[in-house]
């Protein structure tokens, strides 16, 4: 018998689709990549993020499909302001869905259906690729991005709040037209940040997000991310996007028991810790052992203020948003 299919379900694959592709030095991928989207795509958005190899212009004269629309920059912004280019661009057509890919062949365009299907069953708001789903997945992941993307991953979970979420800086992404046209596109990072900042602001909106997963190919084609270049970079903007989340999420639209044990953990471990630690250092300036009772104080103190702590990560991952925010495309 065959499965029933609803009308909404019906609609909703009939979403129009805009592909934004940022380029940066992409000559020698970026025609496979044109070549593989399919005929869901409604319009094609790559922008020339000033480009030395003149990307923008091999695509124009390489290319004849009318999906495709160049734009240029004048200046270099970073991937993150020539997404945010194409985001603009896209919201001016009645493209409902805008999916992120990047111009260097490691993501398969063909994986789009799968990637934008969240969005249009109204699962989700915005979607993102996940490569460290499956077991085994990171065989083919070079070292030092496995290591770089693990340590990236928890950073981001404490300041955007989607516990929940693996591979934060993956730039395959989907979105819907109502979510970004709520989320202040001036206000997001234009560097290599870009996709974990974007993750701050959807929790701001209180945005769905979802993995989806996939599997990247590693080649030939050249990073522009160099780790060491930018770990100073996302440890700050994770420490900056963390607190502010923090601070406005638990002090200033809302104040509870989350709030207290906050609070309370935190001091109560800095005393103990502070407390300790002096007098360690007295016994070993005097000579004279700490008896048992301060010891056993100081200890309580952090025990108690780690619990305190505990739950109230408990009570934030619990926080993630459920609930799409935009409405069901008729």
């Amino acid at each position: 018998m065959m499965a029933k299919t609803t009308s909404t379900q019906l609609k909703s694959n009939k979403s129009k689709i805009a592909v934004v592709i940022p380029c940066y030095r992409e000559t020698d991928h970026i025609l496979d990549v044109l070549a593989a989207m399919g005929p869901e795509i409604t319009s094609i958005f790559v922008v020339d993020d000033t480009c030395p190899d003149g990307t923008g212009e091999f695509v124009q004269s390489n290319t004849k499909d009318k999906r495709i629309k160049v734009i240029r920059h004048e200046k270099n912004l970073g991937v993150g302001g020539a997404t945010l280019t194409g985001y603009k661009a896209a919201l001016e057509t009645d493209a409902e869905i805008i999916v992120k890919v990047d111009g260097d062949g490691q993501m398969d365009p063909a994986l789009i259906r799968t990637l934008v299907h969240p969005i249009q069953a109204h699962e989700a708001d915005y979607t993102k690729g996940n490569r460290l789903h499956r077991r085994g997945a990171t065989k083919s992941m070079p070292f030092i991005r496995l290591l770089g993307n693990m340590g990236l991953t928890l950073m981001s979970k404490f300041s955007s709040g989607y516990w929940d979420i693996m591979d934060p800086t993956n730039g395959f992404t989907a979105i819907h037209r109502d979510a970004l046209k709520e989320l202040p596109l001036d206000d997001i990072a234009y560097n290599f940040f870009f996709e974990s900042d974007l993750l701050y602001h959807l929790l701001e909106i209180d945005a769905v997000v979802r993995d989806v997963p996939m599997r990247a190919k590693y080649g030939e084609e050249t990073s522009h991310l160099i780790v060491h270049h930018v770990f100073g970079l996302f440890l700050c903007g994770h420490i900056k996007n963390g607190w502010r989340r923090i601070v406005d999420t638990y002090f200033v639209r809302d104040f509870g028991i989350a709030s207290v044990n906050l609070i309370l953990g935190s001091l109560l471990m800095l005393i103990g810790a502070v407390y300790g630690g002096f007098r360690w250092w007295q016994s070993i300036s005097t000579g004279i052992p700490a008896t048992a009772g301060t010891a056993i104080l100081s200890a309580m103190l952090i025990i108690v203020g780690t619990q305190l702590l505990l739950a109230f990560i408990n009570h934030d991952i619990r926080r993630v948003p459920t609930q799409p925010i935009h409405e069901i495309d008729e």
